[in-house]
This record gives C-alpha cells, sequence and structure tokens, in this order.
C-alpha cells in the first residue's frame, strides 16, 4: 500500500519529461495514487500524452486556464470519469520571455496582466471550479519560487505573481478549511525547466545555487515529487496554508559564507 494508495490526482502543467509536475506525477504513481493529466494547447498534447499513458492513465483533457469555461468543462469531465478528486496540482506559470529581462519597471500593463492571469488566478479559478468534486480530505498544491520573497535577478514580474500566488495559498487555505480541504505550496530551488528557461541569466544563476545552498546540492524533480506526496497525503493531515521549501536550505541564507564569495 503506497501512501496515496485509493487517492485520485488531476495535474495541471507537465510539459515534458522535465517538468515538475512530470516529477510530481511519478512520485505519487510509485505511491498508488490514480492520475489525470491536463494540457495546453496541441504541441504539448504530443508530449503528455505518451507520458500519462506511461503511467497508465487514460485520463489527457485539454485546457485553457485563462478560459474559465474551459476549467469547468475539465472539471466536469474529471468529475464523471473518477468519481471524485482527492488532489489538485497546479504547476502553471507564464510571463512573456522580454517581461523576464532587465528591470522591473520595464513590465508592460498588458505582460503584467497575463502573469498574473496564468501564473496566479488560475489557482483560484481551478480551486474553485473543482470544489463540486473535490472529497472530504483533498489537498490542493502550487508550486512557487524563492523570487517571491527576495529580489531575483531577471525574475521581474514572476516574482511579484509568485507573492500574489503565495498569498491566494493563505486565503484558500481559510476559506476551504471547514471543508477539510488543504492548500499548499512548495518553494523549489532552481530547477531546469522549459519555464525556467525563459529567465535571463538563469544557467549562470543555477550554478551558483549549489555553491552557496547548506546542502551544496541542486535540486530535482524527484525532490519535489517526494515532499508533494507529503503534502498531499494524510501524513500532512494537519498542515494547510503553509510554503514548504525544497531548495537544499537556500532560503535560510543571509549572506554567502566568505568561500562562496570568493568562488572557493
Amino acid at each position: 500500500m503506497g501512501l496515496l494508495s485509493g487517492k485520485t490526482a488531476l495535474i495541471f502543467g507537465v510539459a515534458n519529461d522535465h517538468s515538475i509536475a512530470w516529477g510530481i506525477a511519478q512520485a505519487f504513481a510509485r505511491e498508488g495514487a490514480k492520475l489525470g493529466f491536463s494540457y495546453a494547447g496541441p504541441v504539448l498534447e504530443k508530449r503528455v500524452r505518451p507520458l500519462a499513458e506511461s503511467l497508465r492513465s487514460r485520463f489527457v483533457e485539454p485546457c485553457d486556464v485563462g478560459d474559465d469555461a474551459q476549467i469547468s468543462a475539465v472539471m466536469k469531465k474529471a468529475g464523471e470519469y473518477f468519481g471524485g478528486v482527492d488532489i489538485l496540482i497546479h504547476s502553471i506559470g507564464y510571463a512573456r520571455k522580454e517581461e523576464l529581462a532587465g528591470p522591473y519597471y520595464n513590465t508592460t500593463r498588458e505582460g503584467f496582466h497575463l502573469a498574473m492571469d496564468i501564473s496566479v488566478y488560475s489557482f483560484t479559478a481551478l480551486a474553485r471550479a473543482a470544489l463540486p468534486v473535490l472529497n472530504p480530505g483533498g489537498a490542493l498544491l502550487t508550486l512557487t519560487y524563492y523570487g517571491a520573497e527576495k529580489v531575483t535577478a531577471n525574475y521581474n514580474v514572476m516574482g511579484v505573481a509568485k507573492a500574489a500566488l503565495e498569498s491566494s495559498v493563505r486565503y484558500l487555505a481559510n476559506d476551504l478549511g471547514p471543508r477539510r480541504i488543504r492548500v499548499n505550496a512548495i518553494s523549489a530551488g532552481p530547477i531546469r525547466t522549459l519555464a525556467a528557461a525563459g529567465v535571463s541569466g538563469f544557467k549562470l544563476m543555477r550554478s551558483r545555487f549549489r555553491d552557496a545552498a547548506p546542502l551544496r546540492r541542486h535540486v530535482t524533480i524527484e525532490d519535489v515529487g517526494n515532499a508533494a506526496v507529503f503534502l498531499c497525503s494524510d501524513l500532512s493531515a494537519a498542515v494547510t496554508g503553509e510554503v514548504m521549501y525544497v531548495d537544499s536550505g537556500f532560503n535560510i541564507l543571509g549572506v554567502p559564507s566568505p568561500e562562496d564569495a570568493e568562488g572557493g
């Protein structure tokens, strides 16, 4: 018996086999969960469907999270297919590439609205639409990043969006607590994903991360998947409204140690 045996998880945000959402999906499958997937657009379908099938999942549905009608449709299908959903994973974030370079003040109004809609509001929209099919004792989980709290070069509008997302986690946790539904977030260290590739200077930042983090190691999608199992299983039955750091301890640092500053 796995930690998630008897539970059904609906996962939004798999783009390829390097996605954090894919690491979560693999960990969930290992622990016995039934899985459903949603993708955005036909290009991603070609990548997501084979991955879903490799985990014996046949529920693979399109959904543009910027469209409330599509969100409602996929939740209705999930309810009919599974009978109910225990876990909802939101691993979605988007900002235009030109907004992720240079000074934050160059963020356009349109770019700001787009980043907030897709990266933040979509979690609230998914939560609301999922309520009719979410089972008591269920769990909602989203992905954030340390750039929500501290300035990270070129993260810009995504940092502002992640801050709003973390606040949304707390408000949703309060709203859904009486229904015995928990809401949490994982703040992962830098991982080479399709989304991260759009942040200017990401490769250099990630290369320095390992030398500065207390554990002196990078973070993997498997690390995040294992943490997600805890947050979505009965082991964390009394945990809600929290942001769990899976970042090799990087978030505890104030300034680099002298040897790190010297490149030692």
